[in-house]
């Protein structure tokens, strides 16, 4: 008889077959779960101690899934054991006293696993550890899911019931995506409940950030916040549009004007390139863009406040979508102009003025440069931001200021917990010591003494060469983006630019500037160089660096259109940008051309052709013009793997180590999850590195490095035994690498190489290289607490 292959009726499904009442039985049930999941982590977040979050914790639990029993057992590390912190259907008398070693039944399974346990008949699995008076002798089927929290198992979430069955696997998926959700929180938590706890310490909490400025600072913590949220404006229905709108003026006028005068103000005690910082400010404040899109949304309908939200939120989604991190953090600036902008629109009192103290550390969830200079410069010692990276305006005043700072902590310590309270900042290994005890006191007076004597060394280096003990010159150029970046690149000793970011003057117009506009913006970077090199990049926008005039929108910016391929498709805006570099190199002669995000040979082949017709239409014209070297960016893995390639076709390598290490580690290095996995000594980094090196040597092409990586102490050291000809650093990092190129041969720089191949392991690698730099007197460059 043959197959019936014919379409089944609505009413003939077999058996197993999900009818559309089934699958809308389970989409309701799906829904309602997650609606409890957020209900159940608002909750924890939201209770004032760690009793209540964890009762949160079972008590939603419970209801959810209908289950007897739910409990939490935390881990006691100083005592090896896990300890019942709450529960919901065990002996309420348990709680606090049950006590299960490590690797005791299967809460310590679970734990030892560090995946879900989920058992039909707990009381008969070999793994039982039956605890008398504890109430569980009634459940059987049993499924328990690990807490963790950046790789540190905090505890174990238990689910139990009566009937001898395992738990559904929806069951298991939403108590494992619960416990996710919920260790941040939970770890919070823990801290704060041990600082409580701990009257007076026996040691001092230490909490772990990024490194946003060098330095060691002692004091007091001050915090500071802002009270008005952009997120909370309301909507309203204005009475007089132009009353709005003349408010909204008065508003962008008066804080325009505050940051000018600020900029004045900090004059005598900031470079010039600071304080045009402000000057930036104000001209973001009076952006003719943000006011006409406020204006507009007045117009249609909405009170000056709530217009202005929209527009100012609608700037901050534009950085923050972008994959450049200096431009991504330029959000954070956007959002605190617009709040003070709306506080000048939105009626109440004038905040009190802050008490600083004589040694302020300042404190708060996202500073930026206008709460840093708040504080009177005698007073100002530190700085702690909860979010924000080394690449925030923040840290670059920092820097600058010379005040240590340490960005990005608030996953880590509640920042109410450290107003008023003595506190040490360790801006070289991004840390913060809560409440130390005099001899840690003692001993970071100490480092701060040799801060000040490595400060003095450092100075005398300036108008020293970069060359080794055995005669390898290794010059030391700077990365700039800004006019303002070069007198504090020449001041720090910079023998050229080796990387200058052309997108930035695009980033601030309301169109793309003309060839004569940029002529004259390029002629002057390299007038005050000349004759050193500068670097030119060209312009590498795209869908991670959008202008508001040429917006670009994309669901994965990281492998979207930028750089060079946004070049060659718009070859108007590519020769434009190359006429005006040409001509303002006429005379001068030391312009060097890089092509950002080259991938593949087609695309340098197809801008080579362009750069010739922009140079032979020039020379027609008789210009004084000539082809400047031509060097490309290897910033992508296909790069790296037909370095050769390209080396054949150009004059110079480029290496930048920023977006190479996140593409071939695949990490967001301002993903503040997984920053810790971003290592430009990881053994893959180095090995690709060997082979862009190896690729430009058979051509005889000298190779730069660019990016944070040039101006580490530890990787500088195999920087140089790779052969690399050249590095490319911030200002202030130049001083450093110089006393390093100083002190290090390049044969030892290549014995320090060869050692560092056979680690597998970039924490190895660094403690290996912090150690040779130990032997040498200079461990001081990490941190002067290493140079005994």
């Amino acid at each position: 008889m043959p197959h019936n292959t014919g379409p089944k009726k609505s009413g003939d499904a077999g058996p197993g077959a999900q009818t559309p009442e089934d699958n809308a039985r389970k989409t309701v049930t799906s829904l309602k779960k997650l609606n409890a999941l957020h209900q159940i982590i608002e909750q924890t977040s939201q209770a004032s101690s760690l009793e209540s979050a964890l009762q949160s914790i079972v008590t939603g639990v419970r209801s959810t899934l209908h289950t007897d029993a739910c409990s939490v057992y935390l881990s006691d590390q100083a005592h090896s054991h896990y300890v019942l912190m709450a529960s919901e259907g065990l002996n309420p008398q348990s709680v606090g006293k049950l006590h299960l070693k490590q690797s005791a039944g299967l809460v310590g399974w679970v734990a030892q696993r560090r995946a879900p346990v989920n058992v039909s008949n707990a009381p008969a699995h070999p793994r039982y550890c039956h605890i008398r008076n504890s109430g569980e002798e009634a459940y059987h089927g049993f499924l328990g899911v690990p807490i963790i929290h950046r790789q540190e198992l905090l505890g174990v979430l238990v689910a139990q019931q009566v009937a001898q069955s395992r738990f559904k696997k929806s069951e298991q998926v939403f108590l494992s995506t619960l416990a996710t959700q919920l260790a941040g929180t939970l770890a919070l938590s823990l801290s704060q409940a041990a600082t409580r706890d701990t009257a007076p310490p026996e040691r001092p909490s230490q909490y772990e950030g990024g490194a946003g400025a060098p330095g060691i600072a002692m004091g007091t913590g001050v915090l500071v916040f802002s009270p008005l949220d952009l997120d909370q404006v309301p909507d309203r229905i204005l009475e007089d549009s132009e009353a709005e709108i003349a408010a909204l003026q008065a508003a962008v006028d008066a804080v325009a004007a505050d940051f000018e005068l600020l900029a004045e103000r900090l004059e005598p005690g900031l470079s010039a390139e600071d304080r045009a910082l402000f000057r930036a400010y104000a001209l973001i404040a009076r952006s003719h863009e943000l006011f006409e899109a406020t204006v507009s949304r007045i117009r249609n309908g909405n009170w000056a406040p709530g217009a202005l939200r929209d527009s100012i939120l609608e700037h901050v989604q534009l950085f923050e979508s972008m994959d450049d991190p200096y431009l991504r953090e330029r959000a954070h600036d956007i959002r605190d102009i617009g709040r003070r902008l709306l506080a000048r629109l939105l009626p109440g009192d004038t905040p009190a003025e802050t008490d600083y103290p004589l040694h302020t550390i300042l404190v708060g969830d996202n500073l930026s440069p206008v709460d840093l200079t708040a504080v009177p410069a005698e007073r100002l010692a530190g700085v702690i931001s909860g979010h924000g990276s080394s690449l925030s305006h923040l840290a670059i005043l920092a820097r600058s200021m010379e005040v240590p700072a340490v960005m990005g902590i608030a996953a880590d310590v509640a920042l109410s917990d450290l107003d008023g309270r003595n506190l040490i900042v360790d801006g070289y290994q991004g840390r913060i010591y809560l409440d130390p005890g005099e001899s840690l006191q003692k001993d970071f007076r100490r480092v701060q003494r040799q801060e000040l004597k490595l400060t003095q060394d450092l100075q005398n280096l300036r108008d020293l060469p970069a060359e080794t003990p055995d005669g390898i010159r290794l010059p030391l150029y700077t990365n700039a983006g800004l006019l303002s970046d070069l007198s504090h690149s020449l001041a720090r000793g910079s023998e050229g630019i080796g990387l200058y970011r052309t997108e930035f003057p695009f980033m601030v117009r309301d169109s793309f500037p003309t060839e004569d506009e940029q002529y004259l913006l390029y002629r002057q970077v390299l007038e005050a160089f000349h004759p050193r090199p500068v670097t030119l990049r060209t312009l590498d926008i795209g869908g991670d660096k959008a202008l508001t005039y040429f917006p670009v929108q994309e669901a994965n910016p990281y492998l979207g259109w930028r750089g060079i391929r946004i070049s060659l498709d718009n070859p108007d805006i590519f020769l434009t940008q190359i006429r005006a570099m040409l001509k303002a190199n006429a005379g001068l002669g030391n312009l060097r051309l890089l092509l950002p995000m080259i991938s593949r040979v087609e695309d340098l082949d197809e801008a080579i052709v362009l750069i010739n017709r922009a140079c032979h239409e020039l020379q027609d014209m008789q210009e004084n013009i000539v082809l400047p070297p031509l060097g490309v960016m290897i910033e992508v893995p296909a790069a790296v793997y037909q370095a050769e390639e390209l080396a054949r076709r150009v004059e110079f390598l480029c290496v930048g180590t920023n977006d190479l290490t996140q593409y071939l580690l695949a990490v967001d290095r301002n993903n503040e999850r997984v920053a810790r996995w971003f290592d430009a000594l990881h053994p893959a980094v180095i090995r690709a590195l060997i082979q862009v090196t190896d690729a430009a040597r058979l051509h005889g092409k000298p190779v730069c490095v660019c990016g944070e990586a040039a101006g580490d102490p530890a990787v500088a050291l195999l920087l140089l035994g790779l052969g690399v000809e050249s590095l490319s650093l911030s200002a202030g990092d130049l001083p450093r690498i110089k006393w390093v190129i100083r002190s290090f041969s390049r044969q030892k720089g290549k014995e320090l190489l060869s050692l560092a191949l056979n680690h597998e392991q970039a924490t190895s690698i660094r403690a290996m290289l912090l150690q040779a730099l130990a032997d040498a007197g200079l461990g001081a460059l990490v941190h002067p607490g290493n140079s005994d």
